[in-house]
């Protein structure tokens, strides 16, 4: 299980646009991870999409799915954070989208590493809401050095 401040430590983003509450579980023996974000009805971004039928914007669920991704990845190559290194969303491929996620849904989000060559990861993510398969995608990630 990793919290928000180990998650904090691993990833860039900050408020608004961390979109990982909670690591349930990651294996690296399956190079898996288990994580979620709870959409709650105060997110700025529902007050224009759509102010009276709020649905959460397909590309900020691509985003979760890839700081899942990107969660896994760090955890793969032992990151701890504060290296001088960046990994950023390279690419979004087969994108699909099931349902909507909407106020008060917990998002699930899971990533499997799928492979890498000269610093591209590739990631298959799924975007979980009571089970069922809001979205998935193919994440890829480049690391740059800053």
């Amino acid at each position: 299980m990793m919290r928000i401040d180990e998650i904090k430590a691993l990833l860039p983003q900050r408020y608004p646009f961390l979109l990982v509450d909670r690591v349930v579980d990651i294996d690296l023996e399956k190079n898996t991870i288990d994580c979620y974000k709870n959409v709650t009805a105060n997110e700025e971004f529902f007050n224009g999409h759509f102010p009276d039928h709020p649905v959460m914007p397909g590309v900020l669920i691509i985003e979760a799915m890839a700081q899942a991704a990107g969660l896994l990845g760090f955890t793969m190559a032992g990151k701890t954070g504060g290296e001088n290194s960046v990994y950023y969303f390279a690419a979004a491929d087969k994108v699909r989208f099931r349902q909507p996620v909407v106020p008060g849904d917990r998002l699930q989000l899971v990533a499997e590493y799928m492979g890498c060559k000269r610093d591209i990861w590739k990631f298959s993510c799924k975007a979980l809401v009571d089970g069922k398969i809001a979205s998935s995608a193919v994440i890829t990630c480049a690391k740059k050095d800053i």
